[in-house]
C-alpha cells in the first residue's frame, strides 16, 4: 500500500502536466493548471531515455544534464541500483542536493533515521529538504513511528500534504487527544484520502470520537463522489454486507423498487440509492421517495431530499430549489452547501440565498464568493448599509468577486498607480538568489515541477517590493508565467503590467482586428489558458497561446481558408492566434454576443453552454450564470477570463471598466436543429 502511494505520488508529480499542488507538494499558491506547462528554452538539452543512459559508457559519452535526467528517471521507477550508478558520475553536478535526494528517495522505505537526519542537516532550509521531509513523514505515518513523526512535523515548512495532516491528527488521537472537530473539517473530499485519512477515520471510530453518524456522513460523501474504496472501508466498520453496499452504489434503482425496511441500515442504503439514481434521473428518485416516503422519519426525509437535490442542481433542474427547501435538517457536504445557494441564485430566491450562506461552515462562508453573494442578499433585503460593509471587506481584492463588490460600492475597475521601476541595484541580489538560480537551471531542462518548487521556495520570505523585483527577474528570463504568478502575490504594491502583460502585441492586434473580436478579452483568455507560454501543451493535447485543440485547429483552418495548414503550425504565434481568435469569434456569434457564454464554450465546448442556457427559467445576470456553471473548471475559467479581460480593457482604454457590463445578461433560449456544430 505505502509503496503504491509513494510511487504513484512521486511519478505522478513528474508525468502529469496538470497535477495540483495538493498532490505534488509544490509550495505556494494553488498550483494552477497552467503553471505546470513546460517552458522550452532555446538551448535546453534533450533528455535521453533511461535505457539510453544505462547503455552509454560510464565515461562521459552523455553530458551531465543527460545523466541527471537518467538519475531522475531511475528515482521515478524506484531503481536504486541505477540511481546510485548515475549519481556516482555526478559528483561535480551544480545541484548536488537533488542528486542526493533522488538517490535517497529510491531507498526511503529502508533508510535509517540517521541517514535522513544527515540529509536534512546537510541541506537545512532548502526546498528539497522540505520535499524529502514530506516524503519521510508519509513513511513514518504509515509505519506508525510517531516518535520520529512528531519530531519532524514541526520542521515541515510547506505543510500542504493532506495525508500528512491526517497522520498528524492520528498521532494526536493515539495520545488520547480530542481531534474529532478538526478531523471533520479535514476529511471532506474522498479524492484526497489515502492511508492516513482512512486510519484516522477508523481510529476515531474505535475511540468513540466518531459515532455511527460520522461514518454515515462519510458514506454519503463517498456515494456523492462515487468513491467506492472509501465506501467499502466504511461498510466494513458499519458491518454492511458488501453485496448490499455495492448494489446501493452501482445498481441503485434495484433498491428503489420497494420500500426500505425499518432498520437503520436499510433506510441509509435507500437514501444512498436515491442520490446515486438521481445522478442519472432525478425524477425517478423523486417518484420513489414520494412512493415510499411514509416509511422514513422526518430527518431521513430531509436527507433524502438533499441527496436528490444535489444531482438535480448539477443538472440545473429548476425543481432542485424545491427539493432543497425540503432538506432543511439534512447533513450536507461542502459541495451541497454551495449548490443549495447556487440554485437559489439561479431562481432569484434571495431569502434562500441568505439562509443557505448562513448555514455554511465558517471557512466556506468566509470565501470571497459567498461574502459577495451574502452582501447581495442583504442588499435585496433592504439592508444597504450592512451590505456595503460586506462589499467593502473584499472590494480591494483583485479578483472576480472583489471587482463585483467594488461595482456594488458605486465604483468601476481601474488601473492601480504605477509602481517605481525596478533598478539594477534591486535586481542584483535577486538574480543571485540560489533558489532562483536552481529554478532557472530546471526550467532550461524542462523540469517544470522542480523549477516551480525552487522558485516558490525563494518567494517565501520576500517583501512586496522584492516580489516585484523577482517578477521582473522572471520577465527578463522569458518566464512570463512566473512573472504573473509572482507579481500576483503582492497585496498593496501592484504592478499592473507585470500581472497583465501584453506580449506579442502586434500579432494580437492583427489577429483581433481581422475578426473584430475584443483584444482585451483575448488577452484575458490567454492569461488564463497558457500564461503566454507559446509552446504550452495540455494533457488533452491543446496547444499554444490560445490552447487550441487539434481537431478544432484543423476545422477552423479549413473554415478560414488556411489550405496549407499542418498540425505543427499550431504553436506558431500568428497561426495560433488566427485559429484561436476565429474560433472564439464563431462561438461568440453563435451564442448571441455573450462573452460569458462564449468563454464557457471555449473551455467546455459550445454545446454545453447552450444546454445550460436552455435550462434557465428567466433572464439572469452574467455573474449568476457563471456562478451556476455545473463544471467547476469551467466555472472558475469563465470568472477568471472575464476578470482578466476587465483589467486589460482598463489598461488599453485608460479608463475604469465594468465587469458587470462585460458579463451582461444571459437570456433563456431553446435549442434548435439548425444551430452549427463545432468540433
Amino acid at each position: 500500500m505505502l509503496e503504491q502511494q509513494l510511487h504513484g505520488r512521486f511519478t505522478g508529480c513528474f508525468t502529469r502536466r496538470f497535477m495540483r499542488r495538493l498532490v505534488c507538494g509544490i509550495f505556494g499558491s494553488s498550483f494552477a493548471m497552467l503553471a505546470a506547462l513546460p517552458v522550452f528554452a532555446e538551448n535546453a538539452p534533450h533528455p535521453v531515455s533511461l535505457e539510453a543512459a544505462m547503455s552509454a559508457p560510464v565515461t562521459g559519452v552523455i553530458n551531465d544534464d543527460d545523466r541527471f535526467m537518467a538519475l531522475r528517471d531511475a528515482a521515478i521507477h524506484d531503481d536504486a541500483k541505477a540511481a546510485q550508478m548515475h549519481a556516482s558520475q555526478l559528483t561535480q553536478y551544480p545541484i548536488p542536493s537533488y542528486v542526493d535526494y533522488y538517490v535517497l528517495r529510491t531507498r526511503i522505505r529502508s533508510a535509517s533515521a540517521a541517514e535522513m537526519q544527515s540529509f536534512f542537516k546537510k541541506y537545512e532550509g532548502s526546498a528539497i529538504a522540505d520535499r524529502l521531509r514530506n516524503d519521510w513523514l508519509l513513511v513514518l505515518g504509515y509505519r506508525g513511528d510517531w516518535t520520529n513523526f512528531d519530531q519532524q512535523l514541526p520542521l515541515y515548512v510547506v505543510n500542504d500534504d493532506h495525508q500528512v495532516k491526517c497522520y498528524a491528527l492520528l498521532s494526536k488521537a493515539l495520545k488520547q487527544q480530542r481531534v474529532a472537530i478538526e478531523a471533520r473539517s479535514l476529511i471532506t473530499s474522498p479524492k484526497q484520502y489515502g492511508d492516513g485519512c482512512y486510519q484516522l477515520i477508523g481510529t476515531l471510530y474505535e475511540q468513540g470520537q466518531f459515532t455511527d453518524a460520522d461514518l454515515w456522513a462519510q458514506m454519503r460523501i463517498a456515494a456523492e463522489s462515487s468513491a467506492m474504496p472509501l465506501a467499502k472501508r466504511l461498510g466494513k466498520m458499519l458491518n454492511i454486507p458488501e453485496k448490499r453496499l455495492v448494489e446501493a452504489m452501482d445498481k441503485p434503482n434495484n433498491l428503489l423498487k420497494k420500500a426500505p425496511a425499518n432498520d437503520r441500515l436499510s433506510r441509509e442504503l435507500f437514501l444512498m440509492a436515491l442520490g446515486r439514481a438521481a445522478k442519472q434521473d432525478p425524477d425517478k428518485s423523486v417518484a420513489a421517495l414520494q412512493k415510499f416516503g411514509d416509511k422514513l422519519n422526518a430527518n431521513d426525509k430531509a436527507q433524502a431530499w438533499a441527496n436528490i437535490a444535489l444531482p438535480a442542481s448539477q443538472k440545473l433542474q429548476a425543481e432542485a430549489l424545491t427539493y432543497w427547501k425540503r432538506a432543511d435538517a439534512a447533513h450536507l457536504s461542502i459541495e451541497a452547501y454551495q449548490w443549495r445557494a447556487r440554485m437559489a441564485l439561479r431562481e432569484g430566491d434571495w431569502k434562500m440565498v441568505k439562509t443557505a450562506i448562513a448555514s455554511m461552515p465558517i471557512a466556506l462562508k468566509n470565501q470571497p464568493a459567498w461574502i459577495y453573494w451574502h452582501g447581495r442578499a442583504l442588499q435585496q433585503e433592504g439592508k444597504k448599509e450592512e451590505a456595503q460593509n460586506v462589499f467593502a471587506s473584499i472590494s480591494d481584492q483583485m479578483h472576480f468577486y472583489g471587482q463585483l463588490a467594488l461595482e456594488e460600492r458605486g465604483q468601476k475597475i481601474g488601473v492601480p498607480a504605477l509602481v517605481k521601476p525596478v533598478s539594477p541595484e534591486e535586481l542584483a541580489p535577486i538574480a543571485q538568489n540560489p533558489n532562483l538560480q536552481r529554478a532557472l537551471k530546471f526550467y532550461a531542462m524542462n523540469l517544470r515541477f522542480e523549477g516551480t518548487r525552487e522558485w516558490n521556495w525563494a518567494l517565501r520570505s520576500m517583501s512586496e517590493r522584492e516580489l516585484i523585483v523577482a517578477a521582473e527577474f522572471a520577465r527578463q528570463n522569458a518566464l512570463l508565467d512566473r512573472m504573473v504568478n509572482t507579481s500576483d502575490k503582492t497585496k498593496s504594491d501592484i504592478d499592473i503590467h507585470q500581472r497583465f502583460p501584453t506580449p506579442f502585441n502586434d500579432s494580437m492586434y492583427k489577429a483581433t482586428q481581422a475578426v473584430g473580436v475584443d483584444m482585451a478579452w483575448v488577452y484575458g483568455l490567454i492569461r488564463q489558458e497558457s500564461r503566454f507560454a507559446t509552446a504550452a501543451k495540455s494533457h488533452v493535447g491543446a496547444s499554444g497561446l490560445m490552447q487550441v485543440m487539434p481537431k478544432t485547429a484543423k476545422w477552423v483552418a479549413k473554415k478560414i481558408g488556411l489550405s496549407d495548414y499542418v498540425p505543427h503550425q499550431v504553436n506558431d504565434v500568428e497561426t495560433n492566434l488566427a485559429l484561436g481568435t476565429n474560433y472564439l469569434n464563431m462561438v461568440l456569434t453563435d451564442l448571441g454576443g455573450s462573452q460569458a457564454l462564449a468563454s464557457a464554450a471555449y473551455n467546455a465546448g459550445p454545446g454545453r453552454p447552450r444546454a445550460w442556457r436552455s435550462t434557465l427559467t428567466r433572464p439572469v445576470e452574467g455573474a449568476i450564470f457563471a456562478e451556476t456553471i455545473p463544471f467547476s473548471e469551467t466555472r472558475d475559467y469563465v470568472k477568471n477570463v472575464l476578470s482578466n479581460a476587465t483589467y486589460y480593457a482598463a489598461i488599453f482604454e485608460k479608463k475604469p471598466q465594468s465587469l458587470k457590463a462585460r458579463l451582461g445578461t444571459v437570456i433563456p433560449k431553446g435549442m434548435s436543429a439548425d444551430e452549427p456544430e463545432y468540433q
